[in-house]
C-alpha cells in the first residue's frame, strides 16, 4: 500500500489480517501488547482478556482511558455434517445476505484451513428458493476434503473468520475487519505520540464489543478514571439509495464526533471540547448521530459508577462486511484529533452536568 497519509498502513494491514473474534482475541491482543510495549509505561491484561496500557501522567490523580475494541465479528463451528461441511454459529452481527460465495479460514488446533462458503448456480434454483429468507444457519463451510479428513481436522469450537487482504482502491483502505482495527491503530499511534502527559492515559484494547459490549462494562472493576474517549468506526452510508439524513458520516470529511448511538448519549461538555479543539487545529471532523448501534462508550460511560465519556468515530463504508472501507485522511484526521484531545486533558475541564 501507498504511504501518503500519515498513519502506518503496513501496521494497519498486519492489525486487519490478526484473527480474533469474540472471546478468542488472543493473538490480536498479542500484536497490540507488542506495539504498545515500549511506548507505556506498564502493560497487564484482565481475566476477561482486556489489555491495559498505562502512560503514567505527571497529576496521578486525574485518569483518562482510553478504549477500543479489538475483536472482529466471525463464527464458532457448531457442527461438522456426514458429509464434511461445517455448520456455523454467529460471533457478532451478519448480514446473512453477503455470506454466499465468500472465502473463509478455520482456525483449528493443528493450524489453519482454507474454505469457502459457496453458492448454487441460480440457474439451478427455483423461483421459490430464490426467493426464500436466507439465515447465518444456513450457511455450510466446505474445506475440499472428503469427511473424514474434515472430521479428524476440525472441532465443534473451532472459530472461523473472512479472508480477505487489506487493499487500498483509490484514497480508501478496504478490509474484512476494520471495524475496529482502524481504531486499534489510532490508540497505537496516540501512545507513539504521547510523551509525557498531564494525565495518566490508560490505554485499553477490549474484547467482546460485538456481542455485547463486554469486556468494557467489566473494566470499572479496575478501573476508576476520571474520563473516558472511546474510538470506534461509525457508519457512512454516503452511498447511492440513501436520503442525505440517512448517511450518518460521509468519508473525506474528517473524524466523527460522537453525539449519540442507541447505547450512549454523550457527554456534551466534552463534545463541545473535542470541537474546540478540532477547529483550533484545523482538523477535518464532522458530527454523528447514529440512530441503531451501540459501542463501547455506552459499557465505559456506566462502568463501575458515572463518568463523563464521548467517542471519536471512524466513518465507514460497508460495515460488518469483508469490504469494509476507510479514507485515509478520515483516520489521520482521527488520530490527530486523539493526541490533541489528550495532550491538553490536564483536569482543568469540567465535565459536571
Amino acid at each position: 500500500m501507498s504511504t501518503d497519509f500519515a498513519f502506518d498502513d503496513e501496521l494497519l494491514a498486519d492489525l486487519v489480517e490478526t484473527p480474533g473474534v469474540p472471546g478468542y482475541e488472543d493473538k490480536i491482543r498479542a500484536r497490540v501488547r507488542a506495539e504498545l510495549d515500549g511506548h507505556v509505561d506498564r502493560l497487564r491484561s484482565d481475566s476477561m482478556g482486556n489489555l491495559l496500557g498505562t502512560i503514567e501522567g505527571s497529576d496521578p490523580a486525574y485518569e483518562v482511558v482510553v478504549a477500543t475494541h479489538i475483536d472482529e465479528i466471525g463464527f464458532m463451528v457448531k457442527h461438522v455434517d456426514d458429509d464434511g461441511f461445517l455448520e456455523l454459529d454467529a460471533l457478532g452481527g451478519w448480514d446473512p445476505r453477503i455470506l454466499r460465495a465468500q472465502r473463509v479460514t478455520v482456525h483449528t488446533e493443528t493450524g489453519d484451513c482454507p474454505g469457502v462458503i459457496g453458492a448454487v448456480p441460480p440457474h439451478t434454483l427455483t423461483d421459490e428458493q430464490k426467493k426464500a429468507e436466507r439465515a447465518v444457519g444456513d450457511a455450510r463451510v466446505d474445506l475440499g476434503l472428503d469427511a473424514e479428513t474434515v472430521a479428524e481436522r476440525v472441532s465443534v469450537g473451532d472459530l472461523v473468520t473472512m479472508d480477505g487482504r487489506t487493499e487500498r482502491v483509490g484514497e480508501f483502505v478496504t478490509g474484512k475487519s476494520l471495524d475496529n482495527r482502524v481504531s486499534v491503530l489510532a490508540a497505537i499511534e496516540a501512545a507513539r505520540r504521547i510523551d509525557d502527559p498531564d494525565a495518566t492515559i490508560h490505554f485499553a484494547a477490549t474484547t467482546q464489543e460485538e456481542v455485547g459490549l463486554r469486556g468494557a462494562s467489566a473494566l470499572g472493576v479496575d478501573l476508576d478514571p476520571d474520563l473516558v474517549y472511546n474510538l470506534d468506526t461509525t457508519v457512512a452510508n454516503d452511498v447511492p439509495g440513501f436520503e442525505a439524513g440517512e448517511q450518518v458520516t460521509r468519508l473525506g470529511e474528517g473524524a466523527a464526533i460522537k453525539l449519540k448511538d442507541s447505547s450512549v448519549v454523550t457527554n456534551h461538555k466534552l463534545n463541545r471540547r473535542l470541537r474546540g479543539v478540532a477547529e483550533d487545529r484545523g482538523i477535518n471532523h464532522q458530527l454523528e448521530v447514529l440512530p441503531a448501534g451501540g459501542t463501547d462508550t455506552g459499557g465505559l460511560q456506566r462502568a463501575g459508577g458515572a463518568r463523563p465519556a464521548g467517542a471519536i468515530s471512524i466513518p465507514t463504508r460497508y460495515l460488518h462486511t469483508p469490504t469494509e472501507s476507510v479514507h485515509g485522511g478520515d483516520l489521520d484526521a482521527a488520530i490527530e484529533l486523539l493526541v490533541a484531545a489528550l495532550r491538553t486533558e490536564d483536569g482543568t475541564h469540567d465535565y459536571t452536568l
